[in-house]
């Protein structure tokens, strides 16, 4: 005989038992508060969330992050080099045009990066705020777990010293 737990979360006391015991061992106050476990994938609902522009530079970053860009750029460096100095040379050795493309690149993807470093510490800000309340809650439902362990122990001691006295 120990608790019983109804489908609305209540624990229910076998009826056999003595009620003084039932009385010492009523169940724990739950808090009108209580802290509920998240559920629901937070990233997926972050991501419906995300403006036109912080889309764009989660693309350009992870676009400008990967092999094939490297790739792609250094082709089109050696592509205008080859161009200009064998072929119509519109921009001649020191490539002063490619200069200014190269520099007003490295002024946007500077700008892209940070936009992009300050949203992904938004979601480590998010994430680190999930893991909490995900930990309280667990902790809690720990705490009622030890509560019910603790209260089905008492009430089996008294099933003991009941039976033992009965017995004699």
């Amino acid at each position: 005989m120990g608790l019983s737990i109804t489908p609305d979360g209540e624990h229910q006391r076998p009826s056999a038992v003595d009620p003084a015991v039932s009385a010492r061992a009523e169940k724990p106050e739950r808090q009108s508060g209580a802290v509920k476990r998240p559920l629901n994938n937070w990233h997926t609902e972050y991501s419906k969330n995300l403006t036109t522009g912080q889309r764009a530079a989660d693309r350009l970053r992870n676009g400008m992050g990967s092999w094939f860009f490297i790739g792609a750029f250094l082709m089109f460096m050696i592509v205008w080099a080859v161009a200009n100095t064998m072929i119509f040379a519109w921009d001649p050795y020191p490539y002063i045009l490619l200069n200014l493309f190269l520099s007003m690149l490295a002024g946007l993807q500077g700008a892209i990066i940070l936009i992009a470093a300050k949203r992904q510490d938004s979601i480590s800000a998010m994430l680190a705020q999930h893991d909490f309340e995900t930990n309280v809650a667990a902790k809690q439902e720990l705490e009622e777990l030890m509560e019910i362990n603790h209260l089905q122990l008492e009430l089996l001691r008294e099933l003991h010293t009941q039976t033992s006295s009965a017995k004699k």
